[in-house]
């Protein structure tokens, strides 16, 4: 099955009349950190579009880059024990989602109507930048953009680091 294209991406961010666009990088924004660096942004400005597969069913966490999802929080959500959360495989993420892991943008998916949840550490940026379909291709959207595109659910679902104590 073949990835969707960001040209998949501009045409449904086109749909919502914002005038979001799509730009074009000669490097790699595949990774938070290369996004960052291609747009010279801070990292947790970066939206991660990460894929799971929750008790089944497919599920869209957007987080901020310099942040990681706790996936017991996610089970918590859904009522079922870790064991039933499972990060995407690269196979699941185009035949599910439609795009390679890398590029996987908020909007434009595959399968319509995905459960997309907002990670609320992203609300500390005004201006946030999304995967667009390719690993060289982002758009920057707002906070409350991303909301208006995505549907998206806001939740607490950072993983906040354990310190031991001495």
């Amino acid at each position: 099955m073949q990835p969707l294209t960001p040209q998949d991406v501009q045409k449904a961010l086109d749909a919502f009349g914002l005038g979001l666009k799509i730009r074009f990088f000669d490097q790699s924004t595949a990774t938070s950190q290369e996004a960052a660096d291609a747009i010279g942004t801070e990292l947790g400005a970066i939206v991660k579009s990460l894929c799971f597969i929750v008790n089944g069913a497919p599920v869209i966490v957007l987080a901020a880059g310099d942040q990681r999802v706790d996936d017991r929080k996610l089970a918590a959500l859904y009522d079922v024990s870790r064991k039933k959360v499972k990060i995407a495989t690269p196979e699941e993420c185009v035949e599910i989602f439609g795009y390679s892991p890398g590029s996987v943008p908020p909007v434009g998916h595959r399968t319509p109507g995905l459960p997309i949840y907002i990670e609320d550490s992203l609300g500390r940026f005004t201006q946030l930048y999304a995967a667009a379909g390719a690993p060289n291709a982002i758009f920057p959207v707002t906070w409350a953009q991303l909301h208006q595109i995505t549907g998206g659910q806001d939740a607490d679902l950072r993983r906040v680091e354990q310190v031991e104590e001495l």
